[in-house]
């Protein structure tokens, strides 16, 4: 029980400036103007009704608090606000099980309610007990319209209010079900919504809900309506307490307000004084995509960036607890393109004339522009002092009279000093002492004229005392007005590239004795065309200056037809591979005449799009190697005929020894026909070779049966060299169109090698696989291997592997060039996959038929 007078208590709140005193009562305490409304709640008082202050603050007690309202505690208030006469009562509450002893004390405003809980006394159970004519005063002494109903809806009791608003008597309405009142049967909308309602109130909620009634025809009363429903001491609902609020001026009010909030160019939203979001303008909704329904409450979150969402309820939460003005920026949603936007959103409280919250009206605008500039100038000034600490050169910022006020940690790292070092002209004890007099002449120049100035400069390291090369520059940097506010300064290191412009010096007095050179002629090339070339190339092809200059020399057109492809294909190699193998051609000279030359190339290192080639004058050469073919080919002509006479001779002598029985002369005379059919051998390849270079080796067109030439050439090998077995592998049924003779020649030059070349080993081994469209045939010894670096090198003329047991082997080196000529005429390939020591395997494939 409290020991000081409630008087005094309420007088206290009264004039003290703060309610501290009140928040921290051990009873509770409401404050309830002349209508019953709640003006203020301490925090006991709000523990025990179950709501919060701004919940409780501004609503009607017997609405706000139905579990403590009785007929006792209702005539208490209503006698002390029409005498002015303080009560003290004391009655027992169902739902909390408890007595409560209550003091209502009369104030200027209209009556404080105290209530103390009463656990001394002794109360007998039933004792409180409510009469019929306590519910009738009950029921027309409050001004709102009620009503008593059923868990159902049907009609008990209602006040005069509603009967005299549609101007029928009470005995036509009790009994009946309320939705089918004048005030509720107008519209099925508005009836579903009160059957909602009296639903929800049936399983013990307290609902709450606005709409539009029709009392009579033409006139609309807007009312908030609030369906309590009453509990027994066993928690059953006994009947549900309707009341109805007008808000009809309240909701013009907000239409009109509506209507305003529609015509602004910002995004308006209104919130009630709990924080409740309760409307938005149109222009919030074209924007969001979502309806008012959608958005109420915090279901504008929805829209809200996910990153935004914490920070921004916080504000928005903080700012509805202390009733101050809420501010902030956030990111919406656009509706249609999902894409977000940054908004300044603000809110303002609107107030009574006591200073109560009644409304926040909110704005929300569009910042995205200057949040996108903001941003560019942060990330400006950031990436400028990332930039300046990351660049490769020294910065500095100077101000506009000259003295230095920044260097970026390289210029820290350059010279092992500190900034106290830099101050003033400090700087200047690293600038080299030469340089000294022009730096500073052309420092006061940039000061006096506002100009930019470059230089290049020496300064000193620190740590080792050494001078380099710098390009200094330095830019103003103005303001609106054009006056220099800043000097922005770099300092790239050059010491390399004057020691590269040196080195190039050098290079181009290299390059020019090479151009002016007499032996080798030098081309510049842009595509197709020669944009340049020295003197020497001039005067081998014939052209001029003149022709240089004007375009006539297109490699293209200098080539002569049938070295084009060759070529062509030297360029492809040295796009890709920036440079070209060597390679032979013959350039039409501008008389007509042709030029045989050796071309090598290389893209040029700084300009892609150009390449040099060096031409050198191959006629000696190839004169010398015409010749040496014409000897060849004379010369195996001039052996070929004595040859095959001694040839005859030999085995008419041998026939007519045998004859007469002479068989020891005989035998001996044999002997001499295996080195006479190795010179015809010679011989006859010394002719194919010489036939081959003049293109006048001769081929048949007939239809050869590739199994059966390579089995005939398998036999005829394994006759003569009985020393290895001949191993033939997989079948391919197949014909060839081409000259039996010379793809027999190919296979029988590959075994007779791979003989040779595996004297150690047993066996030779051919593998035959036919394709859709190709045959393969490989032909494996296990032998002396072939290296790698002269693997590409031995289908050359006259080449032969350089190793010392390869020399012991006779041969010119003739064999595998005349296979590799033979097999290029058939359309086919010839390659080679070797292992020192382990042996070679020569692989040729063939198209199947082929008109050749």
């Amino acid at each position: 029980m409290c020991t000081e007078k409630p008087a005094a208590c309420v007088a206290l709140a009264s004039s003290c400036p703060s309610m501290h005193l009140l928040e921290t009562l051990p009873y509770a305490l409401i404050v309830l103007d002349k209508t019953a409304t709640i003006l203020y709640a301490n925090a006991k008082a709000t523990t025990m009704v179950g709501g919060s202050k701004h919940e409780l603050a501004g609503s009607v007690l017997w609405q706000s608090a139905p579990h403590l309202v009785t007929t006792t505690l209702y005539q208490a208030v209503i006698t002390a606000l029409r005498t002015c006469q303080p009560l003290e009562v004391e009655y027992h509450v169902p739902d909390l099980q408890a007595w409560l002893h209550v003091h209502v004390s009369p104030i200027s405003e209209g009556v404080a309610v105290f209530f103390f809980e009463d656990t001394q006394s002794m109360r007998l159970q039933g004792a409180l007990r409510q009469s019929e004519r306590k519910y009738e005063d009950l029921l027309e002494s409050i001004s709102d319209r009620v009503a008593i109903l059923t868990p159902d809806g049907l009609v008990l009791d209602i006040n005069q209010r509603p009967l005299r608003d549609a101007q029928v008597q009470r005995e036509e309405v009790v009994g009946t079900p309320f939705a089918e009142t004048p005030w509720w049967s107008y519209d099925r909308a508005a009836q579903a919504q009160l059957c909602r309602a009296v639903a929800q109130a049936s399983g013990g909620e307290t609902v709450h809900f606005e709409a539009r009634i029709r009392p009579q025809e033409g006139w609309y009363l807007d009312l908030a309506v609030t369906m309590t429903p009453h509990l027994d001491a066993n928690r059953h609902v006994e009947y549900l307490i309707y009341t109805g609020l007008d808000i009809t001026a309240r909701k013009r009010a907000e239409a009109e307000t509506h209507a305003l909030i529609d015509a602004l160019p910002q995004l308006v939203w209104t919130g009630r004084p709990d924080g409740y979001i309760d409307s938005y303008s149109q222009s919030w909704c074209d924007y969001t995509g979502m309806t008012i329904q959608q958005a109420q409450g915090e279901g504008w979150m929805l829209c809200t960036h996910p990153d935004d969402q914490q920070r921004v309820l916080a504000v928005w939460q903080h700012a509805v607890q202390t009733g101050r003005p809420y501010e902030t920026e956030q990111r919406l949603r656009h509706g249609t393109t999902g894409a977000y936007r940054w908004f300044l959103m603000q809110a303002m409280p609107l107030r009574d004339a006591q200073s109560t919250v009644l409304k926040y009206v909110g704005t929300c605008t569009d910042i995205e522009d200057r949040k996108r500039a903001e941003q560019q100038l942060k990330e400006s000034e950031v990436h400028w002092h990332v930039l300046a600490e990351t660049m490769p050169q020294i910065v500095w910022i100077g101000e506009p009279g000259g003295s230095k006020e920044y260097f970026n940690q390289r210029w820290f790292d350059y010279t092992h000093a500190t900034f106290e070092h830099m101050r003033g002209a400090g700087w200047l004890q690293f600038l080299h002492p030469d340089d000294h007099e022009r730096t500073l002449a052309l420092g006061r120049h940039a000061l006096v004229t506002g100009e930019p100035y470059e230089i290049e400069n020496r300064f000193k390291e620190g740590k080792t005392g050494t001078y380099r090369w710098f390009l200094s520059r330095a830019l103003p940097m103005r303001d609106e007005t054009g006056q220099i506010v800043k000097w922005f300064g770099t300092c790239t290191d050059i010491d390399n590239q004057k020691r590269v412009e040196e080195a190039l010096r050098e290079s181009q007095e290299r390059v020019s004795a090479l151009m002016n050179s007499s032996i080798i002629g030098i081309t510049v090339l842009e595509g197709e065309q020669i944009v340049d070339a020295n003197d020497t190339f001039l005067r081998m092809t014939g052209y001029t200056h003149e022709d240089l200059r004007t375009g006539r020399m297109n490699w293209m057109c200098m080539t002569a037809p049938e070295y084009l492809a060759r070529t062509q294909q030297a360029h492809r190699e040295l796009a890709t591979q920036q440079s070209m193998t060597p390679y032979e051609k013959e350039y039409v000279c501008k008389d007509g005449s042709r030029l045989p030359v050796l071309v090598g190339g290389v893209v040029l290192q700084h300009h892609s799009c150009q390449n040099i080639t060096f031409v050198l004058d191959n006629s000696a050469r190839k004169e010398l190697e015409q010749r040496k073919d014409d000897f060849i080919s004379m010369a195996s002509h001039e052996l070929r005929n004595p040859l095959t006479a001694l040839k005859m001779q030999t085995q008419l002598v041998r026939k007519r020894l045998e004859k007469h029985s002479q068989h020891e002369a005989a035998t001996a005379l044999a002997r001499v026909e295996g080195p006479v059919k190795q010179l015809e051998r010679l011989i006859r390849e010394l002719l194919d070779v010489s036939k081959i270079q003049a293109g006048r080796l001769e081929y048949l067109q007939e239809t050869v049966d590739l199994e059966a030439l390579l089995h005939e050439v398998a036999d005829t090998m394994q006759q003569l060299h009985t020393t290895h077995t001949m191993v033939m592998r997989g079948t391919a049924p197949c014909s060839l169109v081409g000259d039996k003779d010379r793809l027999g020649q190919v296979f029988t030059n590959l075994l007779s090698n791979a003989i040779k070349y595996s004297p150690g080993a047993e066996t030779v081994e051919m593998d035959l696989s036919a394709f859709a469209e190709t045959v393969t045939i490989r032909v494996q010894d296990h032998g002396l291997g072939i290296p790698r670096e002269q693997r590409d090198k031995i289908f050359e003329r006259f080449y032969r592997a350089a190793g010392p047991r390869q020399r012991a082997i006779p041969g010119l080196g003739m064999g595998l060039y005349i296979v590799a000529e033979i097999v290029k005429h058939h359309g086919g390939t010839i390659t080679v996959e070797s292992e020192v020591g382990k042996g070679s395997t020569f692989t040729v494939t063939l198209p199947m038929r082929r008109e050749a």
